[in-house]
């Protein structure tokens, strides 16, 4: 039981395959930067980050700590006690003294017991004992799921940052071809060409444009604030008003090569929340059993030695001494049907477990097929506004054209400006939503971290048979399973 802890807690094997999982998705950058207030970090740098400083992975590792306490606690009750107990007490000599005035025996006394305990049985420390166990599973599987939700965040919040940079980018690009067609506007108004009202136009549609960048530039500022929260960054009093960290990378497209209901078995299988369910189901097993303790007897051993002071003697010395053992048995005829309510509490918390994990697995498999859905209307809505945003550029140039040779007119310039932007905006917006929506189906379906288990999970074993009697062949002159 205790072999798993110290690795797992040190999530090395967690955190190697979840880093090789996510290889294709990290970006290369440098660690260094020319400001020593702002750190640099690429995806995987802010990923290793937070499962060494995120809070909720934090306190899962103390969860787990604290169960193990619990389990080494209960199993206390199955090894011997030794205890050594001593006494010393002095009596006045005139309570001592018998009818003939003499001592009857001597004001000192005292006595050293050494003594041995064990438990034989009782009913309940078994099933406390399995339950302890796993409930610490449980907290093992928590700190996993945990880990998935992390590392989940930090993709989505690490995507967001680099969608408001490249948004800044997209209203960079906008003011500057606004600039550069109001200062055309004005040489033309000089040389009498175009009216004031050209002019005019073009600076409205500039300042329209400087709230998109203002705006755009705050939410990149927030984004990086939220993800230097989630890493475990604490602020920084140098860096003043500047970014508390700088994140390297681009948005990238990858298919998602897996058919929905592979990943709907994929997820039910694997989801650390759906283990940890059924560890907490265990856990509700062995109390149940635990409750029928009071209907049993409860028997218990003891041995030792003890030295014993010699009450009709002034001398110290005079002692007895020697072995004792005994055992000792309880068993309780009738408790006022307090076993009974225990029963029947335990037996509803159980229910309660088992109906809390079908209603898990229904959740899962709706976090899957939602996640699945909104790749598909990420991956159409990218692949639809790349073809806009081609488009959308050809306009441009064609409106500008025809303005330079006076067949056109600024209002067609500056629409087809407007388009081009809302359709480099969508884009990225779309990329960066199929990027996030994706770190989500990874932690749906938890193919974002491979996990070792070090025990047989009996119900998920119970799972697996299952679906082996579904897939093979009835014996007809030699089968095999299905599909070979």
């Amino acid at each position: 039981m205790d072999s798993y802890f110290i690795p797992l807690i040190r999530l090395r094997l967690a955190i190697g395959a979840s880093l090789l999982a996510l290889t294709a998705l990290a970006f290369a950058g440098s660690e260094t930067s020319t400001d020593s207030s702002t750190r640099r970090f690429t995806l995987r740098q802010a990923i290793e980050t937070a499962f060494q400083r995120n809070p909720d992975i934090l306190r899962a590792r103390q969860e787990i700590r604290r169960t193990k306490g619990v389990l080494i606690e209960v199993r206390a009750q199955a090894i011997p006690h030794l205890d050594a107990t001593s006494n010393w007490s002095y009596r006045d000599p005139s309570l001592l003294l018998g009818a003939d005035q003499t001592f009857t025996s001597t004001p000192y006394t005292y006595n050293l017991d050494l003594a041995g305990s064990q438990l034989l049985y009782n009913g309940s420390f078994i099933p406390a004992i399995k339950g302890a166990g796993s409930a610490a599973d449980a907290s093992l599987y928590a700190l996993r799921d945990t880990i998935d939700t992390v590392i989940a965040t930090v993709r989505q919040q690490f995507y967001q940052v680099v969608l408001n940079k490249d948004l800044i980018g997209v209203q960079e690009e906008s003011v500057q071809l606004l600039e550069s067609q109001l200062k055309d506007q004005q040489n033309r108004f000089e040389a009498g060409t175009v009216p004031r009202f050209n002019v005019l136009q073009a600076e409205v549609a500039l300042a329209n444009q400087q709230p998109s960048l203002i705006t755009a530039r705050n939410n990149y500022r927030i984004a990086l604030l939220q993800l230097a929260k989630t890493i475990g960054l604490d602020f920084d009093p140098r860096r003043g008003d500047r970014s508390p960290l700088e994140c390297v990378g681009e948005l990238s497209y990858l298919p998602l090569d897996m058919p929905l209901t592979q990943a709907v078995e994929l997820g039910k299988e694997r989801r650390p929340s759906l283990k940890q369910q059924r560890a907490n189901i265990m856990v509700q097993v062995q109390q149940l059993r635990g409750a029928f303790a009071n209907l049993q007897p409860s028997i218990n051993a003891q041995g030792g030695y003890a030295f014993e002071s010699s009450r009709f003697s002034s001398q110290l010395s005079d002692l007895a001494q020697g072995w004792f053992v005994g055992i000792s048995g309880s068993w309780a005829i009738f408790d006022g049907l307090e076993t009974v309510g225990k029963v029947k509490q335990a037996r509803a918390t159980l229910s309660q477990s088992k109906i809390a994990y079908d209603d898990g697995v229904r959740q899962v498999e709706l976090e899957i097929q939602q996640a699945y859905s909104n790749l598909q209307q990420d991956r159409e809505l990218y692949f639809s506004q790349s073809k806009n945003v081609d488009q959308a550029r050809e306009a441009l140039r064609l409106a500008s054209a025809r303005l330079g040779v006076g067949a056109g007119v600024q209002l067609d310039v500056l629409n087809a400006q407007l388009a081009l932007t809302q359709a480099q905006s969508t884009r990225l917006s779309a990329l960066a939503a199929y990027n996030t929506d994706m770190a989500e189906f990874d932690r749906a379906t938890a193919t974002d971290t491979n996990y070792p288990d070090t025990f047989d999970d009996p119900l998920a074993r119970k799972n697996r048979e299952t679906r082996m009697i579904k897939t093979t062949k009835p014996e007809s002159g030699g089968s095999k399973p299905a599909g070979q």
